[in-house]
């Protein structure tokens, strides 16, 4: 227990120091998230060795494995950035707490499920407190786009009174039925969101790599894009050699997400709670 305990430590120290960085300065250092790793496989293959029993250490590895295949499934599918993709990645080695590999598994889940509904409320409270923030521009550019999307939000109506319909049959389709209903209006508000809280000035001196530009430039004959993968070092040296000021877009810092749900994850765990047990 005390291996699991130490593990569990040193991940919410480092991710606390992670969801500063995040908040603070839009950007978590690399070698917080490489010295995680360096550090669960140190504990883990010194622990093995300490016991002479090795499988401590090889279920690190299948964690990580794992993780690895989903941070960069989830960033090439441009749901997460770099540096989240990476703390999923770390987060790999450091979740396998059992010897079992069909309990790490279960596990796993029950951090996914865990991670789904903290990132979601998390993600709902950012958008909203950023919209009260900037009420004005908001409001503005969120009418923007409802008067420009009508035709859709008309469509979506149509399709969500159609289910609702079945309702009087089966009550699962009055649930589908809202949910459709009212989807527009939560993705023209995060939209609205994000035109109009999440772009800002900056001066190019500021820029740092993984910055994402609002709009593409062109300098010289070469072509700088606006990608997902934000600039890279060459790119901002080109940057600053035209411009004084560019628009970059902001996003909502999801380090903290993290650390939410790997603090209710180990609680859970430390107290022998079977989150999956609960749902089913």
């Amino acid at each position: 227990m005390i291996e699991i305990i130490f593990l569990f430590s040193i991940a919410a120290i480092w991710m606390l120091f992670g969801a500063v960085a995040d908040l603070k300065y839009r950007i978590v250092p690399n070698w917080l998230n490489f010295s995680l790793i360096i550090f669960s496989f140190g504990t883990r293959f010194f622990y093995s060795l300490f016991l002479g029993d090795f499988n401590f250490f090889y279920q690190g590895l299948i964690g990580f494995g794992i993780f690895f295949i989903a941070g960069n499934a989830l960033y090439y599918g441009r749901m997460f950035s770099g540096g989240d993709a990476k703390l999923m990645i770390a987060l790999g080695a450091i979740l396998p707490m059992s010897e079992s590999f069909f309990i790490n598994i279960g596990n796993f889940a029950m951090f996914f499920i865990l991670f789904l509904f903290t990132g979601a409320a998390y993600g709902m409270f950012s958008i909203t407190y950023l919209s009260l923030k900037n009420f004005r521009k908001f409001k503005k550019e969120f009418g923007k786009q409802i008067n420009g999307n009508k035709n859709k939000i008309y469509l979506a109506m149509f399709f969500g009174i159609a289910i609702l319909i079945f309702a009087f049959y089966e009550k699962t389709f009055f649930y589908l039925g809202i949910i459709v209903f009212f989807l527009p209006y939560f993705y023209f508000y995060a939209k609205a969101v994000d035109e109009s809280c999440m772009i800002k000035i900056v001066e190019t001196k500021y820029l740092t790599e993984g910055d994402w530009l609002c709009n593409s430039l062109k300098i010289k004959g070469k072509r700088i894009k606006s990608r997902w993968e934000g600039l890279s070092k060459e790119e901002i040296k080109l940057i600053r050699k035209k411009f004084k000021k560019v628009k970059i877009r902001d996003g909502v810092p999801f380090e903290p997400a993290f650390l939410i749900a790997f603090l209710i994850y180990a609680a859970f765990l430390l107290n022998g709670i079977n989150l999956l047990g609960l749902i089913y």
